[in-house]
């Protein structure tokens, strides 16, 4: 099967042509090495085609790394770089960027530039205010867990009581500095527990 154009620059002012999610993720697949990564993948810039999450232009990415990871994971494959969304995100309000990136490089299973683009992806929907999957434009929590599992499988491993995704992370970056700012002995017995815990619609 050959691979088809995604969304094209003018196709933005015809949104009634645009492809649905499933058609714009199946033609992604056709073009994909069906990889884990890749399946994931097409799922989040799928999402992305119709301004679903919170991802911006380029997925967050430089340019370079965008036409990289297209040409790697779906050769042969046009996307446009422009959110449909229009979603930008402010970095200025992140000041935990760069703790954000070293942490998850710290537990990634094979360092190198494609594990640098899911660090930006994830890094960039860290700044939305939905579940992190949500922001990402996955279409599960479990689709999360497991892509974090296959790619940073130490904090999968970390993560043993199932905390919302945001919240870990964020709880790593503050035990990493030696803050710990719930004073509750336990998870358990907080009062914030379902916050934490609670189930992902």
């Amino acid at each position: 099967m050959s691979c088809t154009l995604s969304m094209a620059s003018n196709d933005r002012a015809e949104p009634l042509v645009m492809k649905s999610r499933q058609h714009i993720y199946e033609d992604l697949l056709a073009c994909a090495d069906q990889s884990p990564n890749s399946v994931w993948l097409a799922q989040i810039i799928a999402s992305w085609c119709i301004g679903d999450g919170v991802l911006p232009d380029r997925l967050g990415l430089n340019p370079i790394q965008f036409e990289q990871l297209i040409d790697r994971y779906f050769p042969g494959y046009f996307l446009a770089p422009d959110a449909f969304s229009g979603s930008k995100l402010d970095y200025s309000r992140m000041l935990e960027k760069q703790d954000l990136e070293i942490l998850l490089g710290q537990f990634a299973a094979n360092p190198g530039a494609e594990t640098e683009w899911l660090i930006a992806l994830i890094v960039a929907a860290c700044l939305g205010s939905d579940h992190l999957w949500q922001d990402l434009g996955l279409w599960s929590r479990s689709d999360l867990s497991a892509m974090l599992g296959y790619n940073f499988p130490e904090l999968l491993v970390r993560n043993s009581k199932d905390m919302k995704w945001k919240k870990f992370l964020y709880k790593q970056l503050c035990e990493a500095e030696g803050l710990y700012v719930c004073r509750a002995p336990s998870c358990e017995v907080c009062k914030d527990y379902a916050q934490c815990f609670g189930p992902e619609d």
